[in-house]
């Protein structure tokens, strides 16, 4: 059964920006976008598992250091014309703290 963690306070993750999380499956990269939601998902890209938490986050996407693909952050999946998933985790924010489900 998963738990909530807590991980970081909000304001400690940079607007566009991400923190990396080492869990037991491994790293989880946690991401905020500029209206402060913020996601989880698997710190790899599904191309070559370039590591996500080092891309560019714009709107509800990470764009992969490596070769630019651009992943949705809420579903994982990759934006045309690429293809490919990669994991995502739940988060939740209460009192200004960031939560993970694993």
């Amino acid at each position: 059964m998963a738990d909530w963690k807590e991980i970081v306070a909000l304001e400690e993750i940079p607007a566009l920006g991400s923190r990396v999380v080492d869990t037991a499956e491994g790293r989880i990269a946690i991401f905020r976008n500029a209206s402060d939601g913020v996601f989880a998902l698997k710190d790899e890209c599904p191309h070559l598992q370039g590591p996500l938490s080092q891309g560019i986050v714009h709107d509800n996407t990470v764009t992969c250091p490596l070769h630019s693909w651009k992943i949705d952050l809420a579903s994982g999946e990759a934006k045309g014309p690429d293809e490919g998933c990669t994991n995502t985790y739940e988060t939740k924010i209460e009192n200004g703290t960031v939560f993970l489900k694993i």
